[in-house]
């Protein structure tokens, strides 16, 4: 089991999503929770570290449990994703290579998508956050 947090970030009713440096599939921004670490932690952490800038005012969204993309077959993710805004404009560091914000439809359109991104877009669709 993969334990990580991932901040649902919207502008335009659309959510924020990162691609890694040498990878085509489009993830949520965040990372693995480590050692110590509460969700909310490594949260902050790891928006710092990709992103570039703090995150405001999250709130647990939920937790999504799904395959982990990308990992070997039974690998099960386990993604606490906070709603949230950020304290500035995002920018790509670290191992990312670029942002995008997408509706759920363009998300569900691409060749790959990461199975926990894919529900926690479903749930803000649901929601009427994002189209």
């Amino acid at each position: 089991m993969i334990r990580t947090a991932a901040l649902a970030h919207i502008r335009d009713r659309r959510m924020l999503q990162t691609r890694s440096t040498g990878k085509d599939v489009f993830y949520m921004a965040g990372g693995k929770i480590d050692p110590g670490e509460t969700p909310e932690m490594a949260l902050h952490r790891e928006i710092r570290e990709e992103l570039g800038v703090g995150a405001l005012e999250v709130s647990e969204l939920g937790v999504f449990e799904a395959e982990a993309y990308g990992h070997a077959p039974g690998t099960r993710l386990h993604m606490t994703c906070f709603l949230g805004e950020l304290t500035e404009e995002p920018s790509p560091s670290g191992e990312i290579a670029e942002l995008r914000w997408f509706t759920l439809d363009e998300y569900a359109a691409m060749d790959e998508v990461a199975p926990g991104s894919l529900l926690v877009f479903r749930r803000l669709h649901a929601l009427g956050l994002i189209d």
